[in-house]
């Protein structure tokens, strides 16, 4: 008999558990989640999931998930909330994406009464359980959890199984200039290379030694060397310029941990660094500015 899982406690209650056996029980209803059972739903009254962080997806992988779709069907169904307007996918996008792409107008769903909290949860534990996320969106699901779930770092290294240092360092990545956080969503740029890009100090020569580092296809050691060099060169003279005045500082500091991202202050402009669409949609969402 498959175990019966709580999700109204939290991240505490699930985390740890295999999140494949969770969402199976769910859909065969040896859950005690509340749903409505098995039902068809028109494909274009579905929404995507807002807490989604995946925003890669193998192409040769869906269209082989499409050509298996439009043979034999769909035969899990995907999980879905009641939104005010038509649903909202809490599971599966994968499906739905290949759903699509097949010709489908209908998908066979699930529709469970999750709410915010609940939906951001399966969605981060979903694609980071199952190892799907590239390392910034993997940093950017953390970020989430941490800002708006209120976990901390320790918390989320004791349940995810992952070091304290792991995760610092993967949301180190975030300060990384978007175009080098755009290497590596694209599988050009390694977690190991991102990383000691950070130890530069100034954005233009991170951005330089990324684009060369994919050009001669630089190894991490390689550029550990490259760096290590940079920095003896560094002129002492920097150690005198001019402090930056501290309540600039102060207000920088707090707008990159709230957003995220990259800002600058100067010449009485606020700049707020974004990598595409995705992250711009997700800034003006936490500005409370973006359109339902």
């Amino acid at each position: 008999m498959a175990s019966k899982k709580k999700l109204g406690k939290g991240l505490s209650a699930i985390f740890g558990e295999d999140i494949d056996t969770f969402l199976d029980d769910i859909s065969n209803g040896s859950s005690d989640v509340k749903t409505s059972g098995k039902t068809e739903i028109d494909i274009d009254k579905i929404r995507a999931n807002p807490y989604q962080p995946r925003k890669q997806f193998d192409e040769k992988a869906l269209k082989e998930l499409s050509d298996s779709i439009k043979e034999n069907g769909v035969f899990q169904p995907i999980l879905i909330r009641q939104s005010i307007s038509g649903y909202e996918l809490v599971a599966g996008e994968r499906r739905l994406r290949a759903a699509k792409l097949a010709g489908l107008k209908k998908i066979p769903a699930i529709i469970v009464e999750f709410d915010d909290r609940q939906m951001m949860e399966i969605s981060l534990l979903e694609n980071i359980q199952r190892e799907n996320l590239t390392p910034i969106e993997e940093a950017k699901a953390y970020d989430q959890l941490i800002k708006k779930l209120k976990y901390t770092q320790e918390e989320l290294s004791k349940h995810l199984g992952k070091s304290r240092a792991n995760i610092a360092n993967m949301l180190r990545l975030l300060s990384l200039p978007g175009e080098v956080q755009e290497l590596v969503n694209e599988g050009k740029l390694s977690y190991g290379q991102a990383r000691t890009l950070l130890s530069l100090e100034d954005e233009e020569s991170m951005i330089e030694l990324a684009e060369r580092t994919v050009k001669e296809g630089l190894s991490v050691r390689e550029l550990e060397s490259i760096t290590a060099v940079n920095k003896q060169k560094k002129p002492e003279k920097k150690k005198k310029a001019a402090k930056r005045d501290p309540f600039t500082e102060d207000v920088v500091n707090r707008l990159q941990k709230k957003f995220a991202t990259k800002v600058e202050i100067k010449n009485k402009s606020i700049i707020i660094r974004y990598t595409d669409t995705e992250d711009l949609n997700r800034l003006l969402d936490i500005m409370n500015v973006i359109e339902d």
